[in-house]
């Protein structure tokens, strides 16, 4: 898979410094992955969940370091790419703000 843009994910690491390892981790896996639908990235990453947004486009979530951060993507798995979207402590994702954003 290729992810647009790695240099959100420096900028996400660089904010929220306890979060660089585990997003660096995730990277590696993405990028080395051939994904075809949800089923395989929860081979993966169990937690994974795809959740509608306001635009009715659906979004996939994965939990990073344990349940602290949430990193909200899109995946066209047809393309081969993981669009980075947003990254929010797991208080900020509970909110559901950011659902009308995308």
């Amino acid at each position: 898979m290729r992810i647009i843009t790695r240099k959100r994910l420096r900028e996400f690491a660089a904010r929220y410094t306890d979060a660089a390892v585990p997003l660096a981790a995730w990277a590696k896996v993405v990028q080395a992955a051939r994904w075809r639908n949800l089923d395989q990235v929860r081979l993966v990453y169990p937690h994974a969940d795809n959740v509608s947004v306001y635009s009715g486009r659906e979004a996939t979530v994965f939990n990073i370091k344990g349940n602290h951060y949430r990193l909200i993507t899109a995946i066209h798995y047809d393309r081969q790419r993981v669009f980075v979207m947003r990254f929010l402590t797991h208080a900020e994702y509970n909110k559901d703000r950011w659902k009308e954003s995308l």
